[in-house]
């Protein structure tokens, strides 16, 4: 009988032949996961860019303005027209508005209007200037603001457009012998056609009360209006000299105290002025900030309440953040141990033969009129306790003393090195710091942006 034939296939094993090139390559591999794993978990260093800049500290105030104004009222009733844009300056005898009875006038008003309303580059620049500086001001708190200015900008187009339209009928009234007022100026001034009820209020009389914009209105007369006779037509702006009267709190009056002067920013406006600063009682006995003006007043001819910022303190420097800045202790070491021509000190040493000198070479990182400042740690080249002979004397000094310093790590070497700050002036976010000091920073210098993440002087960093 024929034997049965075994199936059963044995795999053959290859035995593992580990070569130096497996080992070298399991090697290289087994570093460069090591590197790539430490550097996924290193802290990363970020850096600033050392820049000039200046920090302003301001003050925000809301004030009112106080002008020499008066309200010219009308003899008759109809329909006003103005002759005059907002703002202008009046001579005697110029024509301001005309008051139309029978109703003739505004009907040819309209009709010419229609056909030729126009507005020139000077008036569209002006609405543009009112809509930039209404938007940079705005807050949600103030929102009956938007209907004051709609109404603002709606009867400074109808009158810019009436103005034109009113030089180009002159003669066509004229023809159709059209009965109407003319009325001119009285006395010379800026024409303003918004009216408060507070053009003869003084500074003195202020109180608190009126510094509440819900409660106050004040009232825009458009060409066009129908009023009656007695009723306010325009007011007229006699003298360049204004004022605004401001409340304070008891830091900003001991801020502002023995000030003759202060410096302004008006919001949205881009505008910076000086004003003679005084203080007044109120007629509800408290006290007030007033500023008083000569220029610009005719900016704000038509506005009672005004948004500023008073510059208390403008500083130029090097601009660096608070995050940066850190204090670090060195040691102290008097100037007239360093050795002529060197950036170093000897340090006593001792061995089998005695005592002996040796000449140390370090890095000083500030001087006054005393001390050089040597840093500490140890990376330092002298630890307390050592002791500096000094040139061609045998007097001898210990290190031990030392004194902190406030400054920053530069980083342009691709380690730390601490460079000494002399702050001027700050904010929340900011130093400003003096620049072109010895042992100090420099523009575009690159310095460790948060100072708690360096554990010392002369660490190596990565970005």
């Amino acid at each position: 009988m024929a034997k049965k034939k075994n199936k059963k296939v044995i795999r053959y094993r290859r035995p593992l032949n580990i070569n130096v090139g497996m080992i070298i390559f399991a090697l290289i591999f087994a570093y460069m996961s090591f590197y790539v794993y430490t550097y996924l978990r290193r802290e990363k260093i970020e850096f600033y860019e050392v820049v000039e800049g200046s920090i302003v500290n301001d003050r925000r105030h809301t004030g009112l303005i106080f002008r020499t104004e008066a309200t010219k009222y009308t003899e008759h009733s109809g329909n006003i027209n103005f002759y005059l844009r907002e703002g202008k300056r009046a001579a005697v005898g110029t024509r301001i508005y005309s008051i139309d009875e029978t109703g003739v006038l505004s009907r040819l008003l309209a009709e010419n209007a229609g056909e030729t309303a126009s507005l020139s580059k000077d008036n569209l620049s002006s609405l543009k200037k009112q809509l930039s500086s209404f938007s940079q001001t705005f807050t949600d708190e103030d929102f009956k603001s938007v209907y004051d200015t709609k109404y603002t900008l709606d009867s400074q187009v109808l009158e810019y457009v009436n103005v034109d339209a009113l030089k180009n009928l002159d003669s066509v009234i004229a023809e159709m012998g059209v009965n109407f007022d003319q009325v001119r100026a009285d006395e010379s001034g800026i024409v303003s056609y918004t009216v408060d009820s507070m053009e003869t209020t003084a500074p003195s009389q202020v109180t608190e009360a009126m510094f509440d914009k819900t409660a106050y209105t004040k009232n825009i007369i458009k060409s066009g209006d129908l009023v009656e006779q007695g009723t306010p037509a325009y007011k007229l702006i006699t003298s360049s000299d204004w004022s605004i009267v401001f409340p304070m709190d008891e830091e900003e009056a001991s801020l502002y105290n023995g000030k003759t002067a202060l410096t302004v920013k008006f919001a949205g406006r881009g505008l910076k002025a000086v004003g003679a600063f005084s203080t007044i009682s109120g007629a509800d006995g408290k006290r007030y900030g007033k500023l008083d003006f000569t220029k610009y007043m005719e900016q704000f001819v038509s506005e009672r309440f005004v948004d500023f910022e008073i510059v208390t303190e403008e500083v130029t420097g090097l601009k660096i953040p608070r995050s940066a800045v850190t204090d670090v202790e060195f040691y102290l070491i008097p100037r007239d141990f360093l050795v002529t021509g060197t950036r170093g000190f000897y340090k006593e040493t001792y061995t089998s033969n005695g005592p002996s000198v040796t000449l140390v070479n370090c890095e000083i990182y500030n001087s006054d009129d005393e001390y050089y400042y040597i840093k500490t740690g140890e990376n330092s080249e002298f630890k307390a306790g050592d002791y500096i002979v000094k040139e061609n004397s045998q007097d001898r000094y210990q290190v031990g003393t030392m004194a902190t310093l406030q400054g920053v790590y530069n980083i342009n070497r691709g380690y730390t090195v601490f460079k000494k700050i002399e702050v001027l002036t700050s904010n929340d976010e900011y130093y400003t710091v003096k620049r072109g000091t010895d042992y100090g920073l420099s523009v575009y210098d690159h310095i460790v942006l948060d100072a708690s993440a360096v554990t010392a002087n002369g660490s190596v960093i990565y970005q």
